[in-house]
């Protein structure tokens, strides 16, 4: 593949993002006819859905081992959080597909840059949401992938990603789940004049932010606080907790039990 893809035209012109052509099934798929896993390059895959293979997930309730070495991240937006992964002596090296829904996501930018695969499974050109999920799925599934980290991902996972990966999905929200679950989390806190908000890191269930909490961390809000100024503070904070549990994750130091999550400590 070429030099990184920054243009990108309407979708359902014909033509998708820049040097990407649609298939006969309505999908973007890179133009030189290539499946778009050379490393560091950015594809719009030709996913068939009928192709997608139901997995049923075998894991159990307390994750007693090391969940691997292949770790997926999945934005919609710019990828600081992302950024903070690739930052980690732990995480970064352990990233090998970065997947966004969006073709313009700022995100991918920071994938290429490390020469990490840049995937873009397009919501726009599927039917449902049933067949989106079983694309996503499938990528997944083809790339090997053992840890998945929703990390800015502004749709909800369904059914055929939790069926292969549940219990190895972890997403960062910025409040203190259960309270503010949704997109406008700081917003919301605002609006409802809370003393304290913060952040958490969860695993991912079937719900709207619903899953077992493994990290939260709380942050004052002050008296000034405009949504600027909180979701600085709340960035900091995330980009400090994502990169702590997803090292608990591959390193199979999380137990689960029902709705509690404990972190075994470091044995180096």
């Amino acid at each position: 593949m070429g030099a990184p893809l920054s243009g990108c035209f309407p979708v359902g012109d014909g033509l998708g993002v820049l040097g990407r052509r649609r298939s006969p099934d309505g999908i973007l798929v890179p133009s030189d006819g290539s499946d778009g896993s050379d490393r560091g390059s950015r594809a719009v895959l030709g996913l068939h859905t009928d192709s997608v293979r139901r997995v049923r997930s075998g894991a159990s309730d307390s994750v007693t081992r090391s969940m691997g070495e292949r770790v997926a991240v999945l934005v919609s937006g710019s990828g600081t959080n992302l950024q903070a992964l690739l930052d980690d002596p732990i995480c970064g090296p352990r990233i090998v597909l970065v997947l966004s829904d969006r073709p313009d996501a700022r995100a991918l930018e920071r994938a290429e840059a490390r020469g990490i695969e840049a995937l873009v499974v397009d919501a726009s050109s599927f039917e449902d949401r049933d067949a989106f999920d079983h694309a996503v799925a499938d990528a997944l599934r083809r790339r090997g992938i053992d840890v998945v980290v929703a990390a800015g991902y502004l749709r909800l996972l369904g059914p055929a990603v939790l069926a292969g990966y549940g219990g190895r999905i972890l997403n960062v929200h910025p409040s203190l789940l259960p309270a503010f679950p949704g997109t406008h989390a700081v917003a919301d806190a605002l609006a409802h004049g809370v003393k304290v908000t913060g952040v958490t890191v969860m695993l991912v269930d079937e719900g709207l932010d619903t899953g077992p909490i493994v990290l939260q961390e709380a942050i004052e809000v002050h008296e000034d606080d405009d949504w600027d100024s909180l979701e600085a503070r709340v960035h900091e904070v995330e980009h400090r907790l994502l990169p702590e549990a997803t090292t608990a994750l591959v390193e199979g130091r999380l137990r689960v039990d029902g709705r509690r999550v404990t972190i075994e400590p470091v044995h180096r």
